[in-house]
């Protein structure tokens, strides 16, 4: 029995809302667009961002950590957020924890630095489209004005009084990752879903 737990596919936090969130944006005219993006790789770093650890793991990774607040980099396959002065969040496409955890290893090599796989606490809710930004900010508090939060800025806030990682993505029209705990992901999945009522009713 233990043999087919282990073995038994992965279940997204939201596999049962795929269809609601389809036809959200079948009906709302290409107004906003929903999904979610499962799985994806999520590893958290803590380093001196002045010690030699920081251009190492840059380097490793193929990609500088940012440093000035709530911005993000994007490079390849991987985004880096910018979670506090000495904080990241390196995301990168599904199965690719070991390879990124041991590229920041490797690069921090005798360095202090703290990798902890957080890939399993959260999905990814893709909001994107020409009311994307309306959408959310019925439940954000921030100013969501492309002068202020435009694209490669991140943030964490609230979204429907659900603690959130907002990303504003640095590619045209890309929209917003909008990271949340796996367990409030079916409670913010019906908050954006009514939200967007107002396009696809």
């Amino acid at each position: 029995m233990a043999d087919t737990a282990l073995t038994a596919p992965l279940r997204s936090p939201l596999s049962h809302a795929a269809d609601r969130l389809a036809a959200a944006t079948r009906t709302s005219g290409g107004a906003i667009r929903l999904a979610e993006l499962p799985f994806l790789t999520q590893i958290n770093v803590r380093l001196d961002p002045k010690g030699a650890a920081a251009d190492a793991v840059g380097l490793a990774l193929g990609l500088q950590l940012p440093v000035e607040p709530n911005t993000v980099v994007h490079a390849g396959e991987l985004t880096a957020l910018w979670l506090g002065p000495d904080e990241w969040l390196v995301v990168g496409p599904p199965g690719g924890q070991q390879d990124v955890e041991s590229r920041i290893r490797g690069g921090a090599g005798d360095e202090p630095v703290s990798v902890i796989d957080v890939s399993a606490q959260r999905t990814t809710l893709l909001v994107a489209g020409p009311r994307a930004r309306d959408l959310l900010a019925h439940g954000c508090s921030l100013d969501l004005h492309p002068r202020v939060f435009g694209p490669a800025r991140c943030a964490q806030t609230t979204l429907g009084r659900t603690q959130v990682v907002l990303v504003a993505r640095a590619e045209p029209r890309a929209g917003f990752w909008v990271l949340v705990r796996s367990s409030f992901a079916g409670y913010l999945t019906d908050w954006l879903l009514d939200a967007a009522s107002e396009w696809t009713a």
